[in-house]
């Protein structure tokens, strides 16, 4: 029976030691407020509280990875789509993210949902698949203006997935179509264009030296010929049967 009270002293001792040191990891702060006033921050390691007087609220520095749920936004030019975005944020001031706000990680969320329908309805669809940076950025600088009073910082906002309604994914698609048959107009014209400027050239010099014509013609008969199977019209120059003329003329008045 004498046991009994150095039991329960040594219980509540145990019970009052547990209380009174607290260990803190490396990404760990303890927020401690005595009697209810905040008195500051603690950590990492081992902190010792004064027991019912002491009161320790536990913060995590980390990183924090907040998928936004998917947003219904209608853009600048009248276009409804789904989009979703990923957030990067931390804590930087404990102090603040405790006593400035009631739930932190809610209310930075709340404001990146807002921010990201309140953004994107800004700009035209277009600038939404094309300037993601952009956008990226603007977002990015918005959340953190307002979460900065909570000791929070904002480190990456991205734009993941815009889903788009069936009838725009073939509108577009018509469009990427119809561009890439201009591209290849153009491609088509600029080469006839540079094909015609050659045989402007060739054309004259040709006319300088008239041989070349002839030159050219032979190589035509020769590649001809070559094919299996054809008939080759040879013809003959008029100046060559006047030239024979003359020549056959010309040995008969010798005979």
């Amino acid at each position: 029976m004498q046991l009994a009270p150095i039991f329960l002293l040594v219980f509540f001792g145990l019970i009052l030691l547990f209380n009174m040191i607290k260990i803190l990891k490396e990404y760990e702060r303890g927020v401690i407020f005595r009697l209810g006033r905040l008195i500051g921050t603690k950590g990492p390691g081992m902190i010792i509280l004064i027991p019912i007087i002491d009161k320790m609220v536990r913060v995590d520095l980390r990183v924090v990875t907040y998928d936004v749920p998917p947003q219904d936004v209608i853009t600048k030019d009248n276009v409804s789509v789904k989009v979703n975005a990923v957030l990067y944020f931390q804590v930087v001031d404990s102090n603040k993210a405790i006593v400035q706000v009631a739930n932190f990680f809610e209310a930075t969320s709340q404001i990146a949902q807002t921010t990201l329908r309140s953004v994107l309805g800004q700009v035209e669809l277009d600038d939404l698949l094309t300037n993601r940076e952009k956008i990226n950025a603007e977002l990015q600088r918005i959340i953190d203006d307002q979460t900065e009073p909570w000791g929070i910082k904002v480190s990456v906002v991205e734009v993941k997935n815009v889903d788009l309604p069936l009838e725009m994914q073939r509108a577009i698609a018509k469009q990427a179509e119809a561009e890439r048959e201009r591209r290849a107009k153009v491609i088509h014209a600029e080469g006839e264009f540079q094909a015609s400027t050659k045989l402007a050239e060739a054309a004259k010099v040709i006319a300088t030296a008239p041989n070349t014509m002839q030159l050219r013609f032979l190589q035509t008969l020769t590649e001809v010929a070559a094919e299996k199977n054809s008939t080759l019209i040879f013809p003959i120059p008029v100046e060559l049967l006047e030239a024979v003329k003359i020549y056959t003329d010309k040995n008969k008045v010798s005979e």
